[in-house]
């Protein structure tokens, strides 16, 4: 349904986690019995949950240990991991940075150029912990990194840009033509990111096996305060589902849609799934992890994709361990762990035994589903009304 803002300018409403519900099914299954397992591609995950590609959440380590769990954690090749040996020194380096100095400290961490001997001993030593060796560049650097990541064994090549299109437009020479690279590339790719329809279906026509959708909406992007550039996750989730399905009714192939960031509770993740995604990825849950490398920190320019205000540090705190956050037991009652057991118990209560399943419960618009009843929880700063 289209609004006009004023004479003769029309425009979309669009809707966010926080103004949708996902109602009930006639038809309830014990959680226990529901299967949340999806595919990628070819590659299968336990459970449908992936880690952003973000310096202060994703090291080798953590990748590994985050597979172990059924998930899949992505490491950013134009960080901290590919551009010191030791990148350990580099974390405590920003961890310890008292705040009058963090912005030069990761201006001077940062400054170390990225090397392509570090990419393929990361994507080693990934692969002898048994981890899924999934990796991410930006657009600018994919075509010179995509040669070593093959190499190396990777099982999927993410390139990530703030926005990508297949169509872009630059007086500095051709740019970076995403189906002949795909075509040439031995293992599968993911893009993102995008929000829209159209957008969404010229990025399956490349060959990418997935495709990132979220613009704006991490807890620590702010491009759409800087840009004014984004679209809410329901909505984007729902239009590039959309192009999904049209896509493979018409060629025969399943591109997944990844809902990528703003989801901070168990009901955002359940809603992003209900409203279209295979799986989605999210940061902030898990730097609070006690193994994430940044130890409870954001800190902008380990995000390459996004525009933060350089050298942005923020300090969120540790709440439990890796297997907490996904499967508890849960030592806080706002939604912030045991994802797993929130997803399974929403399966059951609308009556999907899978992930495909759930993508076609019944969403509601209800802005007030939050606050409905919520009085004397908002007086005492409880649950989710904290």
């Amino acid at each position: 349904m289209a609004f006009f803002l004023g004479v003769d300018r029309e425009a979309r409403r669009s809707y966010g986690f926080d103004e949708v519900a996902i109602v009930p099914g006639r038809v309830t299954i014990d959680p226990v019995d529901v299967d949340v397992t999806t595919k990628i591609g070819k590659v299968q995950m336990e459970i449908p949950f992936m880690a952003s590609a973000m310096d202060g959440v994703v090291d080798v380590n953590f990748a590994a240990k985050f597979s172990k769990l059924g998930g899949t954690a992505v490491l950013n090749l134009d960080g901290i991991n590919t551009r010191y040996e030791n990148p350990k020194d580099a974390y405590n380096r920003i961890i310890k940075a008292p705040p009058a100095k963090a912005t030069q400290i990761l201006q001077e961490v940062y400054r170390e150029p990225v090397k392509p001997k570090l990419i393929a001993e990361r994507i080693k030593q990934m692969k002898k912990l048994k981890a899924r060796t999934v990796v991410s560049t930006i657009p600018q650097n994919a075509e010179k990194m995509a040669g070593v990541v093959q190499e190396a064994g990777a099982d999927i090549f993410v390139i990530q840009g703030t926005v990508l299109s297949t169509r872009h437009i630059s007086a500095k020479g051709p740019s970076l033509d995403l189906k002949k690279l795909i075509k040439k590339l031995k293992i599968p790719v993911i893009l993102g990111n995008c929000v829209d329809y159209k957008t969404a279906l010229d990025l399956m026509d490349t060959g990418c096996i997935g495709i990132l959708v979220g613009i704006g909406p991490g807890s620590a992007c702010t491009t759409r305060g800087v840009l004014g550039i984004g679209v809410p996750q329901i909505t984007a989730t729902v239009d590039c589902a959309a192009a999904r399905d049209y896509y493979h009714k018409k060629t025969g192939k399943y591109v997944s849609v990844i809902t990528d960031g703003g989801m901070t509770k168990g009901g955002d993740i359940c809603k992003a799934f209900v409203a279209g995604a295979d799986a989605v990825m999210f940061g902030n849950a898990f730097v609070r992890a006690k193994e994430s490398p940044g130890r409870g920190h954001h800190w902008g320019m380990a995000m390459p994709h996004h525009y933060l205000p350089r050298g942005t540090r923020i300090y969120v705190g540790t709440t439990g361990s890796i297997e907490e956050i996904l499967y508890g037991p849960a030592r806080t009652d706002d939604g912030t762990q045991n994802f797993v057991d929130a997803l399974r118990t929403c399966m059951g209560s609308v009556g999907a035994k899978n992930i495909k399943e759930l993508q076609l419960a019944e969403l509601i618009i209800a802005p007030d589903i939050k606050s409905e009843g919520k009085l004397y929880q908002q007086a005492q700063r409880v649950g989710m009304c904290r």
